[in-house]
């Protein structure tokens, strides 16, 4: 492995095979449904590497980020130490070195975007589109640079129709410079290291450059380096980059899969023209599966730590946040407390749709329910939720714009919360889960014969 890749995506493929988490797709497949089918059938699974894409020069990766585990093992931490060094990098941001040469910059060329396995994923998707690039791009109000994950949907060999989502800060810098009839520069780097993915999908505080946040949680190793047509630094050790503006007199129809599984419905969108394309000499692009573990657990996991925080900042007693699986790693969550005061669970409900927007249900347990256990929380609804006092019902809310059952025009949503703690009225023994004394210490494999 040569020094230059340290801290890059290859560098991280190379762990991942020495330790026998990525499998190599040495079938040429198509990047029109068949990769997106390939992926869907390994989700959860290792990531995974396609070696030929028809109709592209390059090879396609996805799945880098599928599980919490990879992630940790990416950034160099435990499961148990993730949530602190998340929030920890956030507070603690270190700007990282810019240095002139990049891996990046081996290759230059006009743009010709079909070269590369960008994959038509769903039936009813607009079109092909690159899911795992970061946007780079100016902030002229806080001058800094902001990095966050969209959507692209190719519209030729040098456009592409991005999803700029309203009032996040990459919507904000493009509304700055369209005040003043200026075209809004952007870097999009494509085949990077996960810890540059993880601090792309945190919503950080507004005017923080997300590279500060990737830099101490790489403890200082990360470098970026200035672009060739743009004036932005990106990732020095990134697959690919492509320079380009938006263009200030277009918009184009774009709709696709997105988290929750369901087509999103039809916007019309910016348009980004690409002017240049810098890459390395044999670029990996990468990609992830709408709706797929990886595109979840990047939008889950950093708006779980946020939800965590937020609900512990008014109720002190809570021991965890849980966003389910069955609701999207989204729109559902757990939140598990040690209860002293009755009006508890309603405080960490209402601090849990405050926190996160989009929560549509949240379902509050004691601290002997594990919240990640669906078996278990049932058995706490069972038994410990009352309809007629349990149950809070907050109507026309802001809500998210995926749900299809919402006001998606207005977005206006009803969300649910529900208690599901032991009522501090009753004695508690009435509510004590059974156990069998020596029942954790039996191997049953000792009784069989």
């Amino acid at each position: 492995m040569d020094k230059s890749d340290s801290l890059g995506l290859r560098s991280f493929l190379s762990i991942l095979e020495k330790k026998g988490q990525m499998v190599r797709i040495k079938k040429e497949v198509s990047p029109l449904y068949e990769a997106a089918a390939i992926m869907k059938k390994f989700d959860r699974g290792p990531a995974l590497f396609f070696e030929k894409i028809s109709s592209s020069d390059f090879p396609l990766v996805s799945g880098v980020c599928s599980t919490k585990e990879r992630i940790c093992l990416a950034i160099d931490t435990t499961l148990d130490d993730l949530h602190e060094k998340i929030s920890s990098s956030i507070t603690n941001p270190i700007s990282p070195e810019i240095v002139k040469n990049a891996s990046f910059k081996e290759s230059s060329e006009k743009p010709r975007l079909s070269r590369f396995p960008i994959m038509k994923h769903y039936e009813k998707d607009a079109g092909r589109y690159i899911t795992a690039g970061v946007v780079f791009a100016k902030n002229i109000e806080t001058k800094t640079q902001n990095a966050s994950i969209h959507r692209l949907l190719l519209l030729d060999d040098n456009h592409l129709a991005i999803r700029v989502v309203e009032g996040r800060h990459l919507h904000r810098c493009l509304q700055l410079l369209k005040q003043i009839g200026k075209p809004l520069e952007v870097a999009i780097a494509i085949g990077i290291h996960p810890a540059v993915s993880l601090a792309a999908a945190c919503q950080v505080p507004y005017g923080m450059d997300e590279m500060g946040m990737a830099n101490s949680i790489l403890k200082g190793a990360l470098k970026v380096s200035k672009c060739e047509d743009v004036d932005l630094s990106v990732p020095a050790n990134s697959e690919i980059v492509l320079e380009g503006r938006f263009m200030m007199d277009r918009e184009e129809e774009e709709f696709m899969t997105d988290v929750l599984n369901t087509y999103d419905h039809p916007r019309m969108q910016p348009v980004i023209e690409v002017t240049n394309i810098l890459h390395r000499k044999d670029p990996i692009y990468q990609g992830l599966l709408p709706a797929g573990s990886e595109h979840r657990l990047l939008m889950s996991l950093p708006v779980g730590i946020k939800l965590f925080e937020g609900v512990k900042n008014t109720v002190p007693a809570t021991k965890a946040v849980h966003l389910t699986d069955g609701g999207c790693n989204w729109l559902h969550a757990v939140i598990q407390i040690k209860k002293t005061h009755e009006g508890e669970p309603k405080n960490a409900i209402l601090s849990a749709f405050a926190s996160h927007p989009s929560l549509k249900l949240a379902i509050v347990v004691d601290d002997d329910i594990d919240p990640e256990d669906i078996q278990s929380v049932e058995f706490a609804l069972a038994t410990r939720f009352q309809g007629d006092r349990g149950l809070i019902v907050v109507q026309n809310v802001k809500g998210s714009s995926l749900d299809p059952s919402s006001d998606q025009d207005n977005l206006l949503t009803t969300k649910v919360g529900i208690d599901a703690t032991m009522s501090l009225f009753k004695r508690k023994e009435k509510f004590e889960i059974a156990k069998i004394p020596g029942e954790d210490s039996i191997d049953v494999k000792d009784y069989l014969t």
